[in-house]
């Protein structure tokens, strides 16, 4: 897979048109809509670029890939006015690793009754901060198993590139990639379990995809999001490829993209709806029309939601489009809006 941690659509459209085409996607639009859509920009930063760049416009292929393989980059290759403008908009600050590191070893302490499980962390003298990975088969408690580990659901909330998820790279400094061993990513932790406890690559499939599918995060932003996806769908080839010394087929890879596209979406998450989708027409309030000299004009009826009228920042009564995730491990593998899951 990619040699550095700038993943370019150009060569996943190379590997397969498909699993960018599935990257891209946004399925609660597309339900809504009940055609296919994709996740959108949602942000002003590409809009200097013209037609198609637009804050509420649709990321499609065409507008990546080619001369324009390049546009989207990792926060760490921004240059330092694109960040700060980000955090300004949307108070977008991205994590370091050894903070992730020690924010996911919180949880698993508490998972496993045990510290130092992964790794142990150690603040240098100079200011460092750095961790060793364990050695050896991990070890688990009593009426726990490594699947109950693998299963167990994990959540990146406004993940950005997902951090807590893959550590690919830092998201906040480093132009280097993190070799597999020393990830410490919530879905990296999963995957050293799969690999430290099948043999074949027919076992560790079966397992890495339940890994993948309780495995979840959402983003506001377009960019980010895309490059979240396309992180998590790296990282799971790069675990195989280390441990197995080959690549992984083609069919699995748009098989895990699927996967993906469906456990990393696009959300507002106070309001649990598509981004200022509650400022959107409803395909019922979209009328043709047409001007003195035959074009056709698109109207849309101007739409006021009460709940954002309030400005109470609550998760309720929105007429947004709600978000929706699928239940992968449930029979038939339900679709279910993910408001319904907050307490």
């Amino acid at each position: 897979m990619a040699e550095t941690i700038d993943i370019l659509e150009n060569d996943i459209l190379d590997l397969s048109p498909q699993i960018l085409k599935t990257l891209l996607k946004d399925h609660s639009v597309s339900h809504y809509y009940k055609e296919e859509r994709n996740i959108i920009w949602a942000t002003h930063d590409y809009e200097s670029l013209g037609a198609g760049y637009g804050y509420h416009e649709p990321i499609l292929s065409p507008l990546i890939t080619g001369a324009r393989g390049n546009l989207i980059q990792p926060r760490a290759k921004k240059s330092r006015e694109v960040q700060q403008q980000r955090i300004t908009d949307k108070a977008e600050v991205f994590t370091p690793a050894w903070i992730c590191n020690k924010q996911n070893n919180l949880v698993d302490n508490a998972w496993f009754g045990r510290e130092g499980v992964f790794n142990t962390e150690t603040d240098t003298p100079d200011g460092q901060h750095i961790w060793q990975p364990t050695d050896g088969k991990i070890e688990f408690p009593e009426r726990k198993t490594w699947t109950d580990y693998t299963r167990a659901p994990r959540l990146e909330v406004a993940c950005g590139e997902a951090p807590y998820l893959v550590s690919r790279y830092d998201a906040t400094a480093c132009n280097e990639l993190i070799p597999v061993g020393r990830r410490i990513g919530l879905f990296d932790r999963k995957l050293r379990i799969v690999g430290e406890n099948t043999e074949t690559p027919d076992e560790w499939l079966v397992e890495a995809f339940n890994a993948l599918h309780s495995t979840y995060g959402f983003e506001w932003q377009g960019d980010n999001l895309l490059l979240a996806r396309e992180a998590m769908l790296y990282t799971f080839a790069e675990h195989y490829e280390a441990k197995f010394q080959q690549q992984l087929d083609t069919k699995t890879l748009e098989n895990a993209a699927y996967i993906i596209s469906w456990n990393l979406w696009q959300m507002d998450g106070i309001k649990c709806v598509v981004p200022d989708s509650c400022e959107w027409a409803a395909p019922e309030d979209i009328e043709n029309q047409f001007d003195a000299l035959g074009n056709l004009i698109i109207v849309k009826k101007k739409r006021e939601c009460p709940a954002c009228k309030s400005k109470t920042n609550q998760n309720k009564g929105h007429i947004g489009i709600r978000c929706h995730i699928k239940d992968w491990f449930s029979k038939g593998e339900p679709e279910i809006p993910f408001l319904s899951l907050i307490k």
